[in-house]
Parts: C-alpha cells; sequence; structure tokens
C-alpha cells in the first residue's frame, strides 16, 4: 500500500457531475479536493473533434464498453452499453446533444418525496451551467444563462438532408419549436449541441480545465476505485488501483460518488452496501444494508428508421465521400471548420404518439447517416449514403437492475435494463414509426429518398412493427435511477443525496434520478452536479454535517 494522501472531499468518478463536484467545491480554495478517474486524460483528438462520435462510441481507449445480460423480452439479444472512461466521462464521448427534459419531469421527482427537485427550483442550476449563445431575446433569458461553464452553441450550417427534415416535419403538420428547453419542448426543430469554436465542448474542458490549476485540486487518472472505506458507519475514504498497486485516499468531510449508474452502485455494493442477498452471494461482508443499491435501472429505448439516399449530400465513408473526407480533414485540422464540426444529430423533434398523450413522449434525432449499430458495424456506412431517425420512447416504466459478476472490483459489473418488459414502451415506439413514415415521404425527401433500408417495406403491420422493434432496438445510452433518491424504502440517497444511514457518504450523478427525464441526460447530469455542489457546501458552512445519518421512511 503506498502513502495514504488526506483531502477534505475526495470525488471517485471524473464524468460529467464529477467535473462539476471538482470545479465548485475547491473554487475558492477553503477546502481540498481529489477526483479519481478510472480512465485516461481526455488527451485523444476524436474527443474534441465533434464528429468523432462515431470512432469514441466503438473504440476502447476511453469507454468502458459494457455490455448487458441477454434481454429476456428483446430477443434474448445482449445490448451495447458505451459510457464514457476519461475525463468528461460520457460527455467526452456522446453526441453532445443538449435537452434538459419536460419541466413536468423534474415536477414529478418532487410527487415522489424529494423535496427541493422541481423544475423551478432547479432552472438557477441549468442556467449558472450555460455560456448559451447568443441571448438576445428576453424570453431566452428566463431559461438560459450568460457566462456559465458549458458552452451551449447556436447552430449556423445544416446538413441538406437535416434542413430536408425540417421542411418535411412541417410539411407533415407537425408543431415547431424554436427552443427545446425553453417555454415549449413539443414540436421539431434545430438541437443545440456542446461546442465550442467547431470543438466538442465536454464537462472536462468546461469545468476541469481552469480548475486543476488550483493547488487544493488534485486529478489523479487511472485510478480504479475498488471500495469505500467505511469506518464505525462513516465514509472514511477510497481504495483504488493505479498501476497495479492499492493506493488509499482519506476525506476528512465527505466521499461523493460520481461513477454514474453502472459504476456507483457496483461501488457501493463492493463497499458492502447493497442488498443482503446480493452481498452474501458474492462474498461480500455486509457493512450496511441498503436494498435498494442497483435497483430502479431503467433507460430509453431506441430505433433507427433508415433510408438509402440517391443523393451523396450526408455523411459515409463510401469511396465517392473521400476526397470530401480530405478536404474537411484540412478544414477541420486548420480552421476548425467544416462538415467534422457537425455532431451528426442536427435536428430532432418532441412528439406525441397519439393525441391523447398528456407530454411529448416521443423523441426524434434525425441523422444524416445509415445507422451503423453503435459503430460497431461500419460496412453499410462504406457502401451507402442514407439518412435515419432514431426513435425512442421518453418515460420508459421496465424496471431493472445492477448487480455483480463476482468480488473482483475489476470486473464489469452485471447491467440487466429488463428492456421491454412493458409492452406500452414497444406500442409507442411502433406509433413512432408510423409517424416518422409520414415525415420522410413528404415532398421535401423526394430528391434524396431511395428505399426504405429498416424496416423494410415488407414490414408494415403492428405485429410485424413489434416483432422488428423488440429484434432490433437498441439503447440511447440513459442509464438512470439505480441509486435513486427519495425516502421509500428502495431510495438509496434522501433529497440533498446522502446515502442513507450512513455518514460522510453521497451520490451525485444520473444514478439518483428516481425516474427518468424525457430527453438527453447529461444536461440534467449537470444540473445534479451543481446542486449537488452547492448543498455540499451549503452544509459544511452551515454546521448541520454533511452526510448526517438519515432514516429511511417506514
Amino acid at each position: 500500500m503506498s502513502t495514504v494522501q488526506r483531502f477534505d472531499y475526495v470525488i471517485v468518478g471524473g464524468g460529467s457531475a464529477g467535473c462539476v463536484l471538482a470545479n465548485r467545491l475547491s473554487a475558492d480554495g477553503q477546502y481540498t479536493v481529489c477526483l479519481l478517474e478510472a480512465g485516461p486524460r481526455d488527451w485523444n483528438p476524436f474527443i474534441r473533434m465533434p464528429s468523432g462520435v462515431i470512432p469514441l462510441v466503438r473504440g476502447w481507449f476511453c469507454n468502458w464498453k459494457y455490455w448487458s445480460e441477454p434481454q429476456q423480452h428483446m430477443g434474448g439479444r445482449r445490448f451495447y452499453q458505451p459510457r464514457g472512461k476519461t475525463l468528461g466521462g460520457s460527455s467526452s464521448i456522446n453526441a453532445q446533444v443538449y435537452i434538459r427534459g419536460h419541466a413536468s419531469d423534474f415536477d414529478r421527482w418532487v410527487s415522489l418525496g424529494c423535496s427541493g427537485w422541481s423544475y423551478e427550483e432547479l432552472l438557477p442550476y441549468f442556467r449558472q451551467s450555460e455560456n448559451y449563445e447568443p441571448l438576445a431575446e428576453p424570453r431566452d433569458q428566463r431559461f438560459h444563462g450568460k457566462g456559465g461553464p458549458l458552452n451551449i452553441a447556436e447552430r449556423h450550417n445544416l446538413n441538406p438532408l437535416s434542413q430536408a427534415f425540417l421542411d418535411a416535419a412541417g410539411q407533415a403538420g407537425l408543431p415547431h419549436t424554436s427552443d427545446f428547453n425553453g417555454a415549449q419542448q413539443e414540436g421539431y426543430g434545430v438541437l443545440r449541441s456542446y461546442h465550442r469554436k467547431g470543438e466538442r465542448y465536454s464537462n472536462a474542458a468546461a469545468y476541469l480545465r481552469g480548475a486543476e490549476r488550483r493547488p487544493n485540486l488534485t486529478v489523479i487518472t487511472g485510478a480504479h476505485a475498488t471500495r469505500v472505506l467505511l469506518q464505525d458507519g462513516r465514509a472514511a475514504g477510497v481504495q483504488y488501483r493505479r498501476r497495479g498497486r492499492d493506493c488509499e485516499v482519506r476525506a476528512a468531510r465527505e466521499v461523493i460518488l460520481s461513477g454514474g449508474s453502472f459504476n456507483s452502485p457496483q461501488l457501493l455494493l463492493l463497499s458492502g452496501v447493497g442488498p443482503r442477498e446480493e452481498l452474501s452471494k458474492h462474498g461480500i461482508p455486509l457493512r450496511h444494508e441498503l436494498p435498494g443499491v442497483g435497483q430502479n435501472l431503467h433507460d430509453h429505448l431506441d430505433l433507427y428508421l433508415v433510408t438509402k439516399a440517391k443523393t451523396r449530400v450526408g455523411f459515409s465513408f463510401h469511396p465517392s465521400s473521400w476526397p470530401k473526407a480530405l478536404l474537411g480533414l484540412l478544414l477541420y485540422a486548420f480552421f476548425r471548420r467544416g462538415y467534422l464540426t457537425s455532431n451528426l444529430a442536427e435536428t430532432g423533434a418532441f412528439l406525441r404518439s397519439q393525441p391523447d398523450e398528456p407530454l411529448p413522449d416521443l423523441q426524434w434525432h434525425f441523422v444524416p447517416v445509415v445507422n451503423t449499430h453503435h459503430a460497431l458495424r461500419l460496412g453499410p456506412v462504406f457502401r451507402h449514403y442514407g439518412y435515419s431517425i432514431t426513435i425512442n420512447e421518453n418515460r420508459p416504466l421496465s424496471r431493472g437492475h445492477v448487480g455483480l459478476h463476482s468480488a473482483d472490483p475489476l470486473a464489469p459489473p452485471l447491467i440487466d435494463p429488463n428492456y421491454g418488459a412493458e409492452s406500452r414502451e414497444i406500442e409507442r415506439l411502433v406509433r413512432g414509426i408510423k409517424l416518422a413514415r409520414r415525415v420522410l415521404a413528404q415532398p421535401a425527401f423526394d430528391a434524396h429518398r431511395d428505399v426504405e433500408m429498416a424496416p423494410g417495406p415488407a414490414v408494415q403491420s403492428d405485429e410485424e412493427l413489434s416483432q422488428w422493434v423488440r429484434q432490433n432496438a437498441e439503447s440511447i445510452y440513459h442509464p438512470v435511477g439505480t441509486c435513486k433518491m427519495g425516502l421509500d424504502a428502495l431510495a438509496v440517497v434522501d433529497p440533498r443525496l446522502r446515502v442513507h444511514g450512513l455518514q460522510g457518504l453521497r451520490v451525485v450523478d444520473a444514478s439518483i434520478m428516481p425516474s427518468l427525464i424525457g430527453g438527453n441526460t447529461n444536461a440534467a447530469v449537470t444540473m445534479i452536479g451543481e446542486k449537488g455542489a452547492a448543498m455540499i457546501l451549503e452544509d459544511a458552512l452551515g454546521g448541520v454535517g454533511a452526510g448526517a445519518e438519515t432514516a429511511l421512511a417506514a
């Protein structure tokens, strides 16, 4: 064991929330902070390139590359579960789409026992995270902020296929929205993204770069946390493995888990915190029984409706695109301009699958490329030009869990999302396909449309479409809920994100969401980091005793 280092706060996980915490907790210089990240520094050039999402999701160099257990309701398939393993976490490898979720999603959290988490109470944290460009109209100022760490870029150029999608949605009579994160989420429109001067702007770039120069912040990469050190009902530190050696850091105030919906519950389980049966199965001594650890896993199911294109204006690796690609590389390398500055998901929509739905229950991303199956099957991209609408159902009812394969801390967690257990999700996706087909049949696509590649012209009836969805839907990478916030028997953290029944231990990441929001999750996780940091500092200054013991509601 190497020399023990001591800090006020130890943060496990340098992802979207961890970067926020590292910045905010070290900002005034009063506290010493250590950030542990299992992956490398975010040096990879594809991280900066917005269109680099394809090699990032496919590659191993900054990606945990997890796989689920076989999904019994989805044809027995294992689902790919990529997660960022580098500074910035998944904000360093995702598609950079800026969506907060519907306001009612957060109000629902309050109804589930999470006081202080209504949309109006969270809006200041969303705003303080933003540098929203431009910010001209007064109506923008209620919903958006200026001068925050994260640059939210206006899109100046659209691929012609993305413009065709906007035109076709209007021709189909769908509503339009100018801001998915403003007064009206419902409708089709242009997606904003985490960009700055032609580059991806991850949470590491936004929150960590400048903060790393502070003498009271220590960032350790390549540090794989193996357990939380518990003493007399309190989190005293973290053990981690780095370059084959076991190391230890001690926390005078708090240990904060920010590993995400897979790694945070795994670390709790490895530390003896969780359901008795799960720990006993792997021979891990029970330190604190907490039945909800790893439960309540849910995620957005996603599918691709793909059309082959007659034109060659989209993204492709077809040999005919190589001269354009060479020019694009030069423009990007020297000027940060050109089509490689696109994150591909340039336009999208939030829609109701049928008129009586109270909220938009479908989200679409339009991408001017054929489906690459998580970039794991690139053959179609080398053979075809095309375009796709990705369709996901916003508020899934199916619930799964995260567990352990073994007591080996370096083994991947057991991931079982239980996709498709609730037929409602499949039914809404079927309705989404029918609606997307209506949009893609509009005159705006006449010059581009060749033939539907998936599901294909032969798949038409509801029964055929349902079967196709179960055989082909995938994850859109929005897992949440495995250390859920609340006061019920399966809650893991209270509304101040303190682990029930333990002192000095919090969880601050996507795993605390009691229910999944309708939209991409990075903005909400950033907000959770902002609010979590504010609560930690409030408790420290107020002498409440951050991590004070809380009791589960009966």
